[in-house]
């Protein structure tokens, strides 16, 4: 009898063990799959930090019909941030003030090359977001014309970076230029008001800027933007795998819809961005490339690759090339995208 007790209590006990893990593995594999939904309490965490912006379409699109709140129902509380530009998002994101933050490419090697630790999870855009921007009746026609002047440009952004591939071109550094750290919507406003001679532009300030003060772009080159990053946290992507799953899910509905709706999702952006409707429609129709894959891989390195040179030589990085070849290896986190994308 005693054999039989010892046995039987055991063989409960592993019954229970399998059926809690049965239990568990479905938790999880429902908490992964925002079209699946997941149970009262089966999330691994019950906030989520994240940023929207209107560089980022894609984001206006995912807060405004609430993807990521449908998805996790009431468990999860959705912290909103606007981010004002790549550089904020990343201050907040090593700060820990956001798990999930959106940024140029050019910015997200910035960071994780200077220590931040995040990956990119999603690409949501190929756009042409940068050029050079000067007033209406400015004498500066090229990118030569600019040695010696004012230039205003966000530090640690893809108009930044923009700005110095464009100096170079003509043979010229950041050391023959004086450059004004203003953030995107004050460089524009120092050009307008005349304190700066040019601007490394930003859309949809930049489209807006042309329109409403007949600002000229004199430098555009699609190759020297980088793409658009979604960007988490390794803390985040370790503790919370569910829950980015539903993320970045939700990112690839919202694309799917920005693609079918391109003036819904212009109407969208003027409203957040507070610009004329046109405007809106310039940038989403001419300049954001939504239609992009979501899997962030090989294309995305490769323009990193061409952009790093310009981060070290621009003494950007605290550890220098070695740092930026050590963020090339380890910044791509594709996995999460792969699974939204079927």
């Amino acid at each position: 009898m005693s054999t039989v007790i010892r046995r039987t209590v055991p063989a409960l006990a592993v019954g229970a063990v399998v059926m809690l893990m049965a239990t568990g593995c479905l938790a999880g594999e429902n908490a992964s799959s925002s079209s699946d939904g997941a149970s009262a309490g089966s999330w691994s965490t019950d906030t989520l930090s994240i940023d929207f912006a209107t560089y980022n379409p894609l984001s206006l699109v995912v807060k405004d019909q609430g993807l990521i709140e449908k998805a996790l129902g009431d468990d999860v509380d959705v912290e909103w941030t606007q981010s004002a530009g790549s550089n904020k998002a990343n201050e907040l994101l090593r700060a820990g003030a956001l798990d999930v933050g959106s940024t140029a490419g050019s910015a997200a090697l910035l960071a994780r090359a200077n220590g931040s630790p995040i990956k990119v999870i999603d690409v949501y855009s190929q756009p042409e977001w940068s050029a050079i921007v000067v007033g209406p009746d400015s004498d500066i026609t090229s990118v030569a014309d600019l040695k010696g002047k004012k230039i205003a440009a966000t530090s640690g952004t893809d108009p930044y970076f923009f700005l110095l591939q464009a100096l170079e071109t003509e043979g010229l550094s950041v050391k023959d230029v004086d450059v004004q750290n203003l953030q995107h919507a004050d460089g524009r406003a120092a050009l307008d008001g005349g304190s700066v001679d040019a601007w490394a532009g930003l859309d949809p300030i930049m489209a807006a800027a042309e329109v409403e003060s007949g600002d000229k772009l004199i430098y555009r080159n699609v190759d020297f933007n980088s793409y658009g990053f979604l960007n988490a946290t390794e803390d985040f992507l370790t503790d919370h795998k569910d829950v980015a799953q539903v993320v970045v899910d939700a990112y690839e509905e919202a694309r799917t819809w920005a693609l079918a709706h391109p003036d819904e999702t212009a109407a969208l952006l003027a409203k957040v961005a507070g610009i004329d409707p046109k405007v809106a429609t310039t940038v989403i129709g001419e300049r954001s490339n939504l239609d992009v894959s979501g899997v962030p891989g090989e294309a995305q390195l490769a323009v990193l690759k061409k952009i790093a040179p310009v981060l070290v030589d621009s003494d950007a990085v605290t550890g220098g090339q070695d740092a930026v070849d050590k963020a090339l290896d380890t910044i791509i986190e594709p996995s999460f995208a792969e699974k939204a994308a079927g």
